[in-house]
């Protein structure tokens, strides 16, 4: 289970609006990290996800120190990574392609798989993907995301 999540922004407080939006959550600043914010959905998990300056970077701390300290990037990072999130929204599809509209953001309706299930491709500030869920969706990805199914791909794969 995942509690949070950190991503770049180079405006994080913008995105943080925008995925607690997303969320029904609210965004605030997270005091650790200057100009740091992070989107809160209120559940009872404690979900949010932490919004860092871009050229913020996550390092290994050294010895018996903590495991990660912050530094600044020393050049400009890559626009695009390999990570990404799939996150439910009480959102319909029209106001989650809507809000990635409004944003100047690419939103786009996918398939994933063979038609196992769809999202909602949403790239925050044109460069890292989140993939949304409406609740239709939700039930689509529920019924497909199964230890038996997750098995039979991998078994199909070898």
């Amino acid at each position: 289970m995942i509690f949070h999540a950190s991503i770049p922004a180079r405006d994080p407080n913008h995105v943080a609006h925008v995925l607690a939006e997303l969320w029904d959550g609210f965004a605030a600043p997270f005091s650790p990290f200057p100009d740091a914010w992070m989107a809160v959905v209120g559940n009872d998990r404690g979900s949010i996800i932490e919004v860092y300056p871009h050229n913020r970077v996550i390092t290994p701390g050294g010895g018996h120190e903590q495991s990660v300290s912050y530094g600044d990037a020393k050049a400009e990072p890559s626009r695009y990574s390999a990570f990404h999130m799939a996150l439910a929204t009480s959102k319909s599809a029209a106001d989650v392609l809507a809000i990635g509209e409004r944003e100047g953001w690419r939103a786009v309706r996918c398939s994933r798989g063979q038609n196992f299930f769809d999202v909602i491709e949403l790239w925050i500030e044109n460069s890292t993907m989140f993939e949304f869920l409406t609740p239709e969706m939700q039930a689509q990805y529920r019924a497909f995301a199964t230890p038996e199914n997750f098995k039979a791909m991998t078994a199909a794969a070898v």
